[in-house]
């Protein structure tokens, strides 16, 4: 989160540009004050020495690089800092000069205004503010949410209820085709091929315990007894088609309908 700049209604407020982070602590730059102290030495080996006296990145001030172009074109990094505003006091102190002094004096009362009553409601009154508005996108959020997740509850719920074996003209009631369109369909996303009158599993999906072949005695045109085998889909064959379906954009009936 980038901080945001804290607008000064005075003239003291004027002297350096202040910002808030996301924790409400107060910083400055660390190039406006060595500007403003007027510091004769590069800001790179001034701050570099300044942090001698005991300030701890991430802690006291957080180091900021870009990458800027120069006059010439050329890419160069351009290092800076956001400083607290309690290291930008103590840096002040140790100018020595009146440049130091008033600085420190405008830090101090920076720090009364900042933690006067008033203001500590008010920074209350704005965090609560933003979590409520964060909240209610939540709480959107999570609605939109339930709402998509809630036909696939629907039909996954379904296929559990339903622990027994189903035939492939059942499974594809629930998809608004016939048999025999879905058979084909597995087949051409290679799940199933045909083998006489059954279609069985690919290699890769037969030990999965999708399917179970299923012995039915009928009786031929010409009066003799004969049996047939038939695939039938069990709960965990079921929740894979939904899984491998949906991935190919194809629903059933029940989530094409609450979608829409």
């Amino acid at each position: 989160m980038r901080p945001k700049i804290i607008k000064g209604g005075n003239k003291m407020n004027a002297l350096i540009q202040t910002q808030e982070n996301e924790n409400g602590n107060l910083l400055v730059s660390g190039r406006e004050l060595h500007e403003f102290l007027e510091i004769g030495t590069q800001y790179t080996k001034w701050f570099d020495r300044m942090k001698e006296y005991d300030f701890i990145e991430n802690v006291d001030y957080v180091a900021i690089s870009q990458k800027r172009l120069t006059v010439q074109g050329n890419e160069t990094i351009y290092n800076n800092h956001n400083i607290k505003i309690e290291m930008a006091k103590e840096i002040s102190m140790l100018q020595r000069n009146e440049k130091g002094k008033q600085a420190r004096r405008y830090f101090l009362e920076l720090e009364m205004k900042w933690n006067s009553p008033e203001m500590v409601m008010k920074r209350a009154m704005d965090y609560l503010n933003k979590r409520l508005d964060n909240m209610k996108t939540e709480n959107l959020v999570l609605t939109q949410q339930v709402h998509e997740l809630k036909p696939k509850a629907d039909y996954v719920d379904h296929i559990l209820k339903s622990k027994s074996l189903m035939a492939i003209t059942q499974i594809s009631k629930d998809y608004g085709m016939s048999g025999q369109k879905l058979n084909k369909l597995l087949h051409d996303l290679k799940i199933q091929y045909k083998q006489g009158n059954q279609w069985l599993l690919y290699s890769k999906h037969h030990d999965k315990g999708y399917t179970h072949s299923e012995t039915i005695n009928f009786i031929r045109k010409d009066g003799t007894a004969d049996v047939t085998l038939n695939t039938k889909w069990s709960v965990k064959g079921r929740l894979f088609l939904y899984e491998t379906l949906k991935r190919e954009n194809i629903l059933p009936s029940i989530e094409r309908v609450e979608a829409s």
